[in-house]
């Protein structure tokens, strides 16, 4: 409708309605006309034919066919304009009379078996109309009063053929006419119409083009003539905008010559800035290098001193210690090492907004996990005397998939500022599951306090980077203001939320959620102790989350609870229930308070026979003082299951153990491993050896789908960036042109971002592992993928295999204790570090040191093509460097430099530059050469060692 022009609108709005007027109009009178036209002429019809019926019965009754002749013959005469002809009919469809001999009487006649008709009926039959018209015999003696009566009393019937051709042509006429009046007022409308367009659209037109001058710029253009009407002022109107704009158009010219003599003086200006600009951006890069020459030296000064403790730590407890002692220094060494790991955190704080922190995906222990993060803070809590409780829901999978060490970060730490703000009372902390299937489980963790709380202006702020909630807070209680921004952020990296709820001077309740993969090959198999199953046992309790936390885990073991929360109701219960097989007595340790425990020991040792206490504190004068009043344990609170069942069963073994062990009987299955460095496919073939029966190693795609094309596999392991056939293309020709179409191929690379990890699923994998392979993770990966039923059997015999293995264990224990006491220089080192040369090569010293070695001895050439690529600003082979050497370094000890070759490979992975690396390329270069000069070292103590491992 926008399209159309104002001829169209004329066009469209007066002739188009004028048409349908007159054509509807001329329709239905000529309609009209016709239908009146059809009547008059039955009616007259009827009107002739209906008496000459009458007078024609007692014709009929006598057989004077002359009279009736006459009678019709006159009829016929008279109306001679209409009539064609008359026939009267006797009763038996025989002619009787008919006006003329020249009729049809054949036409006029009723068919043969039709009955006459009681009324006059009429046909049209071409341009004939016949009425017939039953003739009856009325006796003014008899009353005819049905219409059986009245068809004995019909004599026969007359026939009349009417002509059609005059009334035919009327009509006709009619139509003409109605038609021809329409069509000439359209005409009309029409001449008027385009009368008006004439007087219309022309000065429009001209106005238009006149626009059209003025948009081209020719604004001396004007609209001539004289108008009528509004088209007058239109015309006026626009011959003053381009008198307006002409006016404009000469004040903007004069304010652009104004504005380029301006322009041309502010580009003087600009030029030196640019210039200031560029000093300014060297002397930024130069700091820039400064800073992060400073955050690497403050990470090495950070870190050496922490791994001396933790490398210390560990030396220590291979020497025989009391349970006591071991317990502290377990607490020290997990300290030390969370310690590290947040420092780490804080160091990369950068990073975090990069988006670069990476969700480790390792099998772990729930209950394991939490009550180690617990362990760590008791210690604060009681030096306040703080009730430091623990609830983890019995629902939830123990065994799961994820990252367990920064589960830990953010409970510790919203834990830990729990602790810190609560001067009394006490700080609780609950586990649950929102949803869990067999895949995935989405977990909270609640911690709740009694301390300060926050005002709303605080609660504002807290989530705030180097912020915390005022400034009298710093002062008070210390920090750095990044615990909760780091696990904000590492929470929504876990797919979670964290949020909390806060009154001040009431407390605050801390939450957090996050996701989980449920393992299915169990961590450790849970089982209830059957010693402890339907013993009665008493428990003294005064808090309330403790006591329902606790009596979860004993009512889950089957045992018969009594719970009570005071001194009264513990004699009470005594006294009811005549015999108790153990008593669990949770007390505080102020002076006034353990005389009263010693004196409720001293109560209950004659009638309960096993006694332990439950108390804040892990001193262990105090625990020996009070295990020397009569108690059979003495336990630091929070109590967890473990602890729990330690003081129990102290003979109850770790299902968990022998479970480690169940591959050590091989999976009759073969596994295919495919990975074209070295050293890599050396240790994963050592990995897969001890797990599976067979394993065949390819060095790259191409060889990889030469096998399969010979050989069926249960299961293969290939790496993606390969010479010749890369993993992908492999993948490809193996599941299409092989009989391994069916075989799981698992995706193993040194690094991959986690679009990366998702496109390497689309293309056909069924599963990924990152580098350097974690044994534990290789074992699900093998369980989930091959024989359940035969694991399953495997997982069942381990009690069997452990026992008989007892002695092996302890040999292996020892030995490991001492491989430890000869390396304490590369304990301290981050540049080479032997022990996690050893873990990532499954404790094979011989194993790791050639790995090891091969690393130190490429590293030359390696730097050179690496300057050489960057000389040349060859992205492609830089980033094909750096991959392989990232690989390498995934299954070494060298935790600097490959952290470091990790962190360039994801940016050059994220399109940064190699200008914008410069910095981390200075780092890594410095990396290396610390790793080279340090080798000779570390390769004489690694020597000595193996040597002493041999000879033991």
């Amino acid at each position: 409708m926008h399209k159309l022009s104002l001829k169209d609108w004329v066009i469209l709005l007066t002739i188009v309605p004028t048409i349908i007027i007159g054509l509807a109009i001329a329709s239905y009178f000529s309609y009209h006309r016709y239908v009146e036209l059809d009547n008059y002429l039955s009616e007259r019809s009827i009107s002739i034919i209906e008496p000459l019926a009458i007078v024609s019965a007692e014709a009929i009754i006598n057989k004077d066919r002359e009279k009736l002749r006459s009678l019709i013959s006159f009829a016929h005469r008279s109306q001679s304009s209409i009539i064609k002809s008359i026939t009267v009919f006797t009763k038996d469809n025989q002619v009787f009379v008919t006006s003329t001999y020249q009729g049809d009487t054949e036409l006029m006649r009723i068919k043969a078996g039709k009955k006459i008709s009681l009324a006059t009926e009429s046909t049209i039959s071409g341009d004939y109309m016949i009425f017939r018209t039953p003739i009856i015999n009325e006796n003014s003696n008899t009353t005819i009063i049905s219409s059986e009566n009245s068809a004995q009393a019909t004599v026969g019937y007359i026939a009349m053929q009417v002509e059609r051709h005059k009334v035919k042509f009327e009509q006709q006429s009619e139509i003409i006419m109605a038609f021809a009046i329409a069509i000439l007022g359209a005409l009309i409308s029409s001449i008027f119409a385009f009368k008006l367009i004439t007087n219309v659209t022309r000065p429009v037109t001209s106005m238009v083009q006149a626009v059209d001058r003025i948009r081209e710029g020719k604004l001396d253009s004007r609209i001539s003539g004289q108008l009528i009407g509004e088209l007058n002022f239109l015309k006026n109107g626009v011959n003053a905008m381009a008198q307006s704009l002409g006016d404009y158009h000469d004040e903007m010219q004069r304010s652009i010559d104004q504005a380029t003599l301006d322009l041309r003086e502010s580009l003087e200006q600009f030029e030196i800035q640019n210039v200031e600009l560029d000093i300014a951006k060297r002397k930024a890069q130069d700091a820039n290098k400064v800073k992060s020459e400073f955050l690497a030296n403050m990470s090495h000064e950070l870190r050496t001193p922490l791994n001396g403790v933790i490398g210390f730590t560990r030396q220590v407890l291979k020497t025989p210690l009391s349970e006591t002692q071991r317990d502290y220094l377990q607490t020290i060494e997990r300290s030390a090492g969370n310690l590290l790991a947040i420092i780490n955190d804080i160091l990369d704080f950068s990073k975090l907004d990069a988006g670069k922190m990476v969700i480790e995906k390792l099998p772990f222990s729930m209950h394991e996990t939490v009550e180690e993060a617990i362990t760590l803070l008791a210690p604060s809590a009681h030096k306040k005397n703080i009730e430091l409780s623990l609830r983890i829901a019995q629902h939830i999978p123990d065994s799961m998939i994820g990252d367990a060490m920064r589960i830990k970060q953010v409970l510790i730490n919203l834990a830990a500022n729990a602790i810190k703000f609560t001067e009394k009372g006490s700080v609780n902390i609950d586990i649950d599951c929102e949803h869990v299937d067999t895949q995935s489980a989405l977990l909270k963790i609640t911690v709740n306090d009694t301390g300060i709380g926050m005002s709303n202006e605080q609660q504002a702020s807290i989530f705030e980077a180097f912020g915390q909630a005022d400034k009298s807070v710093t002062r008070l209680y210390g920090g750095t203001g990044l615990g909760l921004v780091i696990s904000q952020r590492l929470v929504k990296e876990m797919n979670g939320d964290i949020g909390f709820i806060s009154n001040e001077k009431s407390g605050s309740t801390f939450w957090f959620t996050f996701q989980c993969g449920v393992n299915s090959l169990p961590h450790d198999m849970k089982t209830i102790p059957s010693n402890l199953q339907g013993k009665k046992i008493l428990y003294f309790e005064p808090h309330t989350h403790s006591r329902i936390a606790t009596c979860e885990i004993l009512e889950s073991w089957q045992m018969q609870v009594t719970a009570v929360t005071s001194l009264e109701q513990v004699s009470d219960a005594i006294i009811n229930q005549h015999q108790y097989d153990i008593a669990l007595i949770s007390h505080d340790v102020t002076p006034m308070a353990l005389n009263e425990l010693k004196q409720l020991i001293a109560s209950l040792v004659q009638q309960i026979p096993t006694i332990y206490l439950a108390i804040n504190s892990n001193s262990p004068n105090l625990q020996e003082a009070l295990i020397s009043s009569g108690a059979q344990s003495c336990l630091s609170k929070p109590l967890t299951a473990n602890k729990l069942l330690k003081a129990f069963e102290p003979q109850q073994f770790d299902f968990a153990d022998s479970l480690n062990n169940v591959l050590t009987t091989k999976i009759p299955i073969k596994v295919l491993a495919v990975d074209d460095n070295d050293a890599n496919l050396k240790l994963i073939n050592a990995l897969l050896s001890e797990q599976v029966q067979e394993v065949v190693c390819a060095t790259n795609g191409q060889e990889a789908l030469s096998i399969c094309h010979n050989e069926k596999f249960a299961l293969i392991f290939m790496d993606i960036q390969m010479p010749v056939m890369d993993g992908i293309s492999a993948l490809k020709h193996i599941k299409g042109h092989t009989f391994n179409y069916d075989t799981p191929i698992i995706a193993v690379t040194a690094h991959a971002l986690s679009e990366e990890k998702d496109k390497l699923l689309k293309d056909g994998f069924n599963s990924y592992m990152t580098k350097p392979i974690d044994e534990t993770m290789l074992r699900h990966i093998i369980y989930e993928y091959c024989d359940l039923e035969l694991l399953s059997t495997q997982a069942s015999n381990a009690y069997t295999y452990q026992t008989g293995n007892a002695q092996q264990s302890t040999a292996a224990e020892e030995l490991t204790c001492e491989s430890q006491h000869h390396i304490e220089i590369l304990s301290k080192s981050t540049v080479i570090n032997w022990p996690l040369s050893l873990k990532r090569s499954g404790d094979r010293a011989v194993l790791a040191k050639d790995m090891l070695n091969g690393l130190v001895e490429s590293l030359p050439d390696t730097k050179l093509s690496i300057s050489e690529a960057l000389t040349a600003q060859d992205l492609k082979q830089l980033k094909a460097l750096i991959h392989k050497l990232n690989g390498a370094c995934c299954y070494t000890g060298v935790p600097n430099l490959s952290k470091i070759t990790q962190l360039i490979e994801s940016a050059l992975k994220n399109g940064q530059s190699i200008d914008e690396l410069e910095p981390e390329f200075f780092e890594f270069f410095e990396h290396i050469d610390k790793v080279i000069n340090f080798s000779d070292t570390a390769f004489k103590e690694i020597d000595h060692l193996i040597v002493k491992l041999q000879a033991t």
